[in-house]
């Protein structure tokens, strides 16, 4: 899969922190009714209001962020970055890569 952002993980690799239990935070940027279809269980925050949420989180936190496809989490890890986060990840191609090649049973929207 092409490069979403400098800062992308693979969906593998968000399996491998999951499995073990790796001390990190999910963010997923969707919308409330996109999270209703599916989700990985990530704290919701949509892009659209995540300026307001980013003194709520910890900048020296391990995060990863996600999307749909990987378009939007990429934008909000460049805008978290430029905020002083430095250990924030786009999950490349998003759900739809992890329903794909992680977990079939999600629905795919």
């Amino acid at each position: 899969m092409a490069a979403q952002s400098p800062w992308d993980i693979s969906v593998e690799e968000l399996k491998r922190l999951c499995d073990e239990r790796a001390d990190f935070v999910l963010i997923d940027v969707r919308e409330p009714r996109e999270y209703e279809i599916c989700h990985l269980d990530g704290k919701l925050i949509p892009l659209a209001s995540l300026a307001g949420h980013l003194d709520e989180l910890d900048r020296r936190a391990h995060i990863v962020v996600h999307c749909r496809s990987g378009g939007r989490s990429a934008n909000a890890v460049k805008a978290m970055r430029g905020a002083g986060f430095e250990n924030v990840w786009n999950l490349n191609g998003g759900i739809l890569a992890w329903i794909e090649r992680i977990d079939p049973s999600l629905t795919k929207y």
